[in-house]
């Protein structure tokens, strides 16, 4: 039996043998000997994406690309605009809701490499037939000798666009946190591009990549421990920041919180670091365990927000919360998870 493994190659019947064992497979023929996307059966929302780079299609040439932050710009099939209907479902993606799996190759005649799940991150409004996308390819980085068998550079970001890093007089130095204000509400719809120019790529979160992830959040909290230490040092107040605890590590990660720290006048001070490397709206998760402990120490809750986490300089911006994340009308939580228990007889 065939098994999904990240970043092991497949031919497409294998790919077929995984999603769809009860359909007969043919070869160069119909949808999973073919097609560049395919409908996973029984899995409304949840596609198969087969890439080829340096495909062509008729007279149009796929200009597809990975940028250095694992962000793939892809485009759909010629004939398909906005009216089609995969097209709506994937501007309308939610990668904890349904899965769109991408298999990609360097080139015909090669087996596909499982790359993992995406996120839809952006698409281009101005531009249809073929729509261009960009995806936040949610298992990155892969091993080097997966990148090496692609056979092709990773694209730098834009000039000026958020994953391109800062200018040499930028603020924003090794080891440092640099405050801005809190975001409003996302806007409705989409900035949309210039004709004919790409969307640019977005900073990615990562958030689906738990190892990764988790070393992120420890580097981040690590960084609001020195600024904590710092804003008590600079107030006078060197017996409160020789208490300061880094309680994630001191005792464990299902406190509700990662930091115990103390305002001006001694009083303590709850504090949840929360840290991508993507934008100031990217998205982030709070497990029950925490929102629960902020809704019931919301006075003293303070949510540090970190993002555009530069690995290079170990730095990042950010904004604070406080009270839990609930109080706050720009957040929108909806639930990822669900416990499910037997109902007991009475029940």
């Amino acid at each position: 039996m065939t098994v999904l493994q990240l970043f092991h190659s497949y031919t497409r019947e294998q790919v077929h043998a995984i999603f769809s064992p009860d359909t007969v497979f043919v070869p160069q023929a119909g949808t999973w000997g073919l097609h560049g996307i395919v409908d996973v059966p029984d899995h409304p929302g949840d596609y198969v994406f087969f890439v080829t780079f340096g495909q062509a299609q008729g007279d149009h040439q796929f200009d597809e690309f990975i940028t250095h932050d694992g962000v793939l710009s892809w485009q759909s099939q010629p004939r398909q605009g906005f009216d089609d209907r995969r097209i709506r479902d994937f501007i309308r993606h939610r990668e904890e809701v349904n899965n769109i799996h991408l298999f990609l190759r360097p080139g015909r005649n090669r087996d596909y490499t499982y790359f993992g799940r995406l996120k839809y991150l952006d698409h281009d409004p101005m531009r249809e037939r073929p729509v261009y996308f960009q995806w936040q390819i949610l298992d990155w980085p892969p091993p080097e000798q997966v990148l090496a068998m692609l056979g092709r550079k990773l694209v730098p970001a834009e000039p000026n666009s958020p994953t391109s890093a800062p200018p040499a007089n930028d603020q924003q130095t090794s080891h440092r946190l640099v405050e801005t204000d809190a975001p409003r509400r996302r806007k409705a719809g989409r900035t949309k591009a210039e004709p004919g120019q790409p969307v640019r790529a977005r900073r990615p979160d990562y958030v689906a990549n738990q190892a990764a992830n988790e070393a992120l959040g420890l580097l981040g909290e690590r960084l609001v421990l020195r600024i904590e230490q710092e804003r008590l040092t600079n107030a006078g107040r060197t017996d409160l920041a020789a208490k300061i605890r880094h309680v994630s590590v001191l005792e464990n990660d299902t406190a509700g919180y990662d930091i115990l720290s103390f305002d001006d006048v001694g009083e303590k001070v709850f504090i949840e670091v929360k840290t991508t490397r993507g934008s100031i709206d990217s998205d982030f998760f709070i497990s029950a365990s925490e929102l629960a402990f902020a809704r019931g120490h919301s006075a003293q809750y303070r949510l540090y927000r970190l993002y555009e986490y530069l690995d290079d300089v170990d730095s990042a911006k950010f904004y604070i919360l406080t009270g839990a994340p609930d109080d706050h009308k720009q957040l929108s939580l909806a639930p990822t998870n669900f416990k499910v228990s037997m109902r007991r007889e009475e029940e």
